[in-house]
């Protein structure tokens, strides 16, 4: 059996067994989900981070295209209990690790107990501790500004549902498949554009109904460009936003953020509505939270922990979720946002 470790920023060093080889790091957390690991395997909101799934088999209904997020595994490495052939197969030749063998409530339990922390990973037949360790203090985890760049899920401006009713310009900062087509199902025109290149001027020359903000990895303190445009919009251009979205909206409004323990990641998140009352199911994966909402009212709170999972305002014409609305996976417990976000063209 090939042997693979993974060097934790506490000092522990685990083994486990090498499904797909490669050298690695970055911020190890965990999602409670127990299906739609495609999905999340392909989630961009995963760059920089090594994703250890709760569950205790992944990949026992395959692997389908049609079900991904982006075009590529995003995540640094993945572990799991068990992986099965089709997850090594998906993760061969693409030099990012997969583990297995491992126990990984106790992983599970250790996050929650420390908080999300670096590691380093190697894995396959020259891996050793020591290589794990060396990978772990290359580790800058989720506070490499210099990867920005990096982030975006494409690196040109794109067009989806060209000739469609309303307008809808989507900064990407990761954004995922679904949030697009959720959209596009609904007559929008979609046009995304990479975060760096998200500037007033170019939104001006767009001239679009809406500026969605889109969901992706790392500190939301990193967008300054992003965050920069919020300010130039609001009040003139309807506004919208899900997960680093939310984030960086009430930071261009004067609000701040914070690095949660461990985050939310999962698909049975409860969320209730401070108007209505009403407790939906979530999909969430963010390791970042809004602490304070700037001069935006906060709209919708999680169940848990009273985290700030919506902010906006009607006269201005915000809308923003924490959690994923789009699932994939999921509950479709909140699909209404997208009506929600397009009603404000009206």
């Amino acid at each position: 059996m090939k042997k693979a470790y993974i060097a934790l920023e506490n000092g522990e060093v685990i083994t486990g067994r090498c499904r797909s080889p490669g050298e690695s790091n970055g911020e190890i957390v965990f999602t409670t989900a127990y299906t739609g690991y495609e999905e999340s395997l392909t989630d961009p909101s995963y760059k920089k981070q090594v994703l250890t799934f709760s569950y205790t088999l992944i990949g026992n209904y395959g692997v389908r295209e049609d079900r991904f997020e982006s075009d590529a595994i995003q995540p640094e490495a993945a572990i799991a209990r068990n992986f099965t052939r089709d997850i090594k197969t998906w993760f061969d030749g693409t030099d990012k690790p997969a583990i297995d063998n491992i126990e990984t409530r106790d992983i599970v339990r250790l996050i929650r107990e420390e908080g999300a922390m670096k590691c380093g990973i190697a894995a396959g037949e020259s891996a050793t501790p020591k290589k794990a360790k060396e990978e772990l203090r290359d580790c800058v985890g989720m506070s490499d500004r210099e990867n920005i760049n990096e982030l975006a899920h494409r690196d040109k401006e794109v067009v989806y549902g060209a000739g469609n009713e309303t307008d809808v310009l989507l900064v990407d900062c990761g954004a995922k498949d679904s949030i697009i087509t959720s959209l596009v199902e609904r007559n929008a025109c979609v046009k995304l554009i990479p975060c760096v290149d998200a500037t007033i001027d170019r939104i001006d020359e767009l001239n679009p109904d809406i500026v969605f903000i889109s969901n992706g990895p790392g500190d939301p303190a990193y967008f300054e460009t992003v965050e920069g445009i919020v300010d130039d919009v609001i009040g003139d251009i309807p506004l919208a936003g899900i997960c680093l979205g939310q984030q960086i909206i009430a930071r261009g409004v004067g609000g701040e953020t914070e690095k949660m323990e461990f985050g939310h990641r999962g698909v049975n998140q409860p969320v209730i509505d401070e108007e209505s009352k009403q407790v939906v199911m979530t999909t969430q994966n963010h390791g970042y939270s809004v602490a304070e909402p700037g001069y935006l009212t906060v709209t919708q709170r999680n169940v848990n922990d009273d985290t700030i999972e919506g902010i906006g305002s009607t006269e201005l014409d915000v809308i923003t979720r924490q959690y994923h609305p789009e699932a994939n996976p999921g509950p479709h417990d909140s699909l209404g946002f997208f009506d929600d976000v397009l009603s404000l063209a009206d």
